[in-house]
């Protein structure tokens, strides 16, 4: 019984984690705006810089970022330590410590849902691609570098944003199957990486109509 309700708690606080709206708060206090109603709609930090500039985007960045590192870490020692309780192992015959990357894959799947559908914002958000790049470098640092390197050439280059968020998806599944993982690491980053797409298909539509808007650009939504 009690690691099934460890099971509801660490993807319960992943989710919250993840549900965390920080470019919704981010437009409420600087401007007392709604960031939904202006640009395209997202809640992400690519239409905060376009709706409030550099330094608050950074700042929803670096949150979102660490919103995904969080709720891997969280469900990392939840675990173990859980595991390590004598008067829990001896109930359940578990060993939990061979739980802990399946706890790892639902954490990061939970988080990545969190930010894209928000209990807060009537379950809506932003892309996932922040929250999802922190799920990758708390995960497997190699992988993440790997994806956030893509997306770093991606804008240089390109200077779109949702271009280079799926590249780096994209980046990220050859990798985690190019790379010795554990299992469910693969079945994340491969999950993971298809739903940050799969949230870009308007921006995919824009970009097949070439009106996908560039950094330093306004959106035409």
């Amino acid at each position: 019984m009690i690691v099934w309700i460890a099971i509801i708690v660490a993807l319960t606080v992943a989710y919250l984690l993840g549900s965390t709206p920080t470019g919704y708060l981010a437009g409420k206090l600087l401007k007392g705006i709604d960031i939904r109603e202006h640009g395209s709609k997202s809640t992400g930090a690519t239409n905060v810089l376009r709706t409030l500039g550099a330094w608050p985007a950074l700042v929803v960045l670096l949150v979102d970022l660490l919103k995904g590192a969080a709720a891997i870490a969280f469900s990392r020692w939840l675990y173990p330590w859980l595991g390590a309780l004598p008067s829990v192992t001896p109930e359940t015959g578990l060993d939990l410590q061979s739980w802990t990357p399946w706890a790892v894959c639902l954490a990061g799947l939970a988080a990545l849902l969190g930010h894209s559908r928000s209990i807060w914002l009537n379950f809506s958000g932003g892309k996932s691609a922040a929250t999802g790049l922190g799920v990758l470098l708390a995960m497997s640092w190699i992988v993440g570098l790997g994806a956030a390197v893509v997306f770093g050439l991606g804008v240089a280059i390109f200077r779109i944003v949702s271009l280079s968020s799926i590249f780096a998806a994209l980046t990220a599944i050859a990798l985690i199957l190019a790379l010795e993982q554990p299992l469910a690491y693969r079945l994340l980053v491969v999950a993971g990486g298809m739903y940050v797409i799969f949230l870009h298909r308007a921006n995919i539509q824009r970009l097949l109509n070439g009106t996908e808007p560039r950094v330093g650009q306004a959106s035409k939504s």
